[in-house]
């Protein structure tokens, strides 16, 4: 247990490289959501049937989360980070190139499957590292996250203005996340584990009913995540018929608020408490629904996807902080539960709501966030009273 090696590592900057993982993961996630509208187009397709296409992906991660911590057991947290990240936008550029349907569902669905074990081993890492250090990184590493997605759509939105090529463009991304994550990551040594009184694994890593009331307070974020991401392009060009660069930067500044709060996250939550940061995260999903939802305007609904981008953004982490702290189970399954009906949000709901936005409206399907919203008050008043990490 006491290895110097680790030791050296944990007491050096293992933080930056948990922080730079996060970024090219996100980067190399994001490269294809920017170019939903141009995929669209390709396939010939309405939004009910990119939709239906679009929960492919869920479709994957819930398949694999149900054992990905029995994988990155198996095959080692370094491993699974090295060639995972790539290898999520290679199945992106696979998709596309093929330009079928029914290959674009198959590879997206394989796509599900690595975002799956990535999500997985790249949250547990941050929650050894922020053990090992003693001091709070979640947040900060989410940001990265989230500068990796503002990234992404930067490059999207400029590609997709430029008209470059759908292959050209993933397959650039793919060989940068290669590099990166093999020069970062090759002679890395992962933070030990932390200490638990669990010696039996279970099979299946389903949620226990606090990490299940963790998973409903977060639904409403990964919701609003999760359709910003998806269908905020789309919306700009067809509600306020936004260019290219326009509607791709509308992702990017939802990207980039929610990078800006979690970068900032953790010393928020140490100096107001996490039941303060809750609550105004609340509050700011609210009020950037609504001006999406009733925007007149192209700047107003870009000023509601900021607002959604800083609301969403310390939710998630914050659970992750608390599962990963629970002793009634490995670090590694509370993180896999909650992240397997969590992050299905993040990927299940968007799809969902392109069905609502081709029979109605996308005003209607932003809408429909607004029960998980009231859903997410609720599960925080359980929360305060249950969870010692709001008394801390």
């Amino acid at each position: 247990m006491n290895n110097p090696k680790i030791i050296q590592t944990i007491k050096g900057n293992p933080h930056r490289i948990v922080f730079v993982g996060f970024f090219i993961y996100a980067f190399s996630l994001g490269a294809m959501f920017p170019r939903l509208d141009d995929i669209q187009t390709s396939l010939e397709i309405d939004k009910a049937e990119l939709g239906l296409l679009l929960l492919c992906i869920p479709l994957g991660l819930q398949i694999t989360l149900l054992f990905a911590d029995r994988l990155v057991r198996a095959i080692s947290l370094k491993n699974v980070i090295c060639l995972g990240i790539p290898s999520i936008c290679f199945t992106q550029f696979a998709a596309v190139a093929v330009n079928q349907i029914a290959f674009f569902a198959f590879f997206l669905i394989i796509c599900g499957a690595f975002v799956a074990v990535v999500e997985v081993a790249i949250n547990l890492e941050a929650d050894r590292v922020e053990h090992a250090l003693g001091s709070r990184i979640m947040n900060r590493s989410h940001a990265f996250w989230s500068i990796g997605f503002f990234s992404a759509a930067v490059v999207g939105a400029l590609f997709s203005q430029f008209k470059v090529m759908l292959e050209i463009h993933f397959l650039l991304v793919c060989g940068i996340a290669f590099l990166i994550s093999k020069i970062i990551f090759e002679d890395y040594i992962v933070a030990s584990p932390r200490h638990t009184n669990v010696t039996k694994i279970k099979k299946f890593s389903l949620p226990t009913g606090p990490i299940f009331v963790m998973v409903l307070f977060t639904m409403s974020a990964m919701l609003v995540e999760g359709a910003s991401i998806d269908w905020s392009v789309i919306f700009m060009r067809e509600i306020h018929s936004a260019s290219p660069f326009i509607s791709g930067f509308s992702l990017a500044m939802a990207a980039f608020s929610q990078a800006l709060v979690r970068f900032f996250g953790d010393n928020l939550l140490n100096k107001f408490g996490p039941i303060l940061i809750s609550v105004a995260s609340l509050f700011f999903m609210f009020l950037g629904i609504f001006l999406v939802v009733l925007s007149n305007s192209s700047t107003l609904a870009i000023l509601g996807f900021l607002f959604l981008g800083a609301g969403s953004a310390v939710i998630f982490p914050m659970a992750i902080s608390i599962a990963a702290s629970r002793s009634d189970r490995p670090a590694e399954t509370n993180v896999a539960s909650l992240t397997q009906f969590a992050f299905g949000m993040f990927l299940l709901g968007p799809p969902i709501l392109g069905f609502v936005g081709e029979a109605y409206s996308l005003r209607w399907s932003f809408s429909l966030c607004i029960p998980l919203l009231i859903l997410s008050c609720l599960m925080l008043l359980i929360m305060i009273k249950k969870e010692p990490y709001f008394s801390n």
